[in-house]
């Protein structure tokens, strides 16, 4: 890890949030004596820590200096990179200041739950199998596929009197199944980072998710949800989307997708080529009038 001039940030702060922790980054660099160049090794012990853990509640001088040039001075005690980065990580509505945020982050397992992400009261529940007395716990079954967990719950068969109590409950459950099955995510886990999914695979959870709440007079815009997903499930999108229509919702897709096209009710056709070389209106029409085959950009 170095420590970066880039308009006084440092090092992990390169693109700092906000003005005055670029203020305070500056104050700290000169109150202990280091340049933006300095690599990490070569701080002193001492300012390395207050770099990194703060200033444990000692007030540093800091010099704002506003855009109008007036400048104010705040007694300001420094949170540290360590806790700003999560300040930012927390508070950011940017997507591209999170995944700036991530790159600094190393995933690793809990050394108290081992990557169930739940706490130990909820890790010692087990559903046990009344056909073949097998147990499973919360981690084993939060590790499985969209398509295994279905298989799972399915087969589940419990005491009568369990069995009473759970019944809403697994129906529940196996309707979400359902339709993350019917937008082609069956090879998901349960326990998958959000982060590390495609845009088109959040997209199309957060279209399950609409299918399932069964709202009605709303209007859904996907870019391009087939994006990842494998031909052979196209239909299963389709029909996901065909579903919301008929709630009496509507649905706008941006796609190029060839057989969503031709499934659309209606069709907008921008053109003639792809980004700044588009955009203009080419065609428009019901399904049934247009024109199959076009290669251009399309608004259903």
């Amino acid at each position: 890890m170095r420590i970066f001039p880039s308009a006084g940030r440092i090092g992990a702060a390169g693109k700092a949030a906000f003005d005055m922790d670029v203020f305070s980054n500056r104050r700290v660099a000169k109150k202990f004596g280091f340049d933006f160049d300095t690599p990490l090794k070569k701080l002193s012990r001492e300012a390395r820590e207050v770099l990194l853990y703060g200033s444990h509640g000692e007030k540093i001088e800091i010099e704002y200096k506003h855009e109008s040039g007036r400048t104010t001075v705040y007694h300001h005690r420094f949170e540290g990179l360590l806790k700003m980065m999560d300040r930012w990580y927390a508070d950011t509505s940017s997507q591209s200041i999170r995944e700036w945020v991530e790159s600094f982050m190393r995933a690793g397992e809990c050394e108290l739950c081992h990557g169930g992400r739940l706490r130990k009261e909820s890790l010692a529940i087990r559903l046990e199998d009344a056909g073949t007395c097998d147990t499973t716990g919360m981690h084993t079954i939060v590790s499985m596929s969209i398509v295994q967990a279905k298989n799972y719950f399915q087969k589940l068969r419990l005491p009568p009197r369990q069995n009473e109590i759970a019944r809403p409950i697994l129906k529940e459950i196996q309707q979400r199944l359902d339709f993350l099955i019917n937008v082609g995510l069956t090879y998901l886990t349960l326990n998958r980072p959000a982060r590390t999914l495609s845009g088109g695979e959040g997209q199309r959870i957060r279209l399950a998710t609409q299918i399932g709440t069964q709202l009605v007079g709303v209007l859904y815009i996907l870019d391009e949800p087939s994006i990842g997903l494998h031909q052979r499930d196209n239909h299963k999108l389709i029909d996901s989307l065909k579903s919301l229509r008929d709630l009496g919702n509507t649905v706008i897709v941006v796609e190029h997708d060839k057989e969503m096209i031709e499934s659309a009710d209606y069709i907008v056709d921008l053109g003639p080529g792809a980004g700044e070389h588009g955009g203009k209106l080419i065609e428009q029409a019901l399904r049934s009038r247009s024109r199959k085959g076009r290669a251009a950009d399309c608004v259903l």
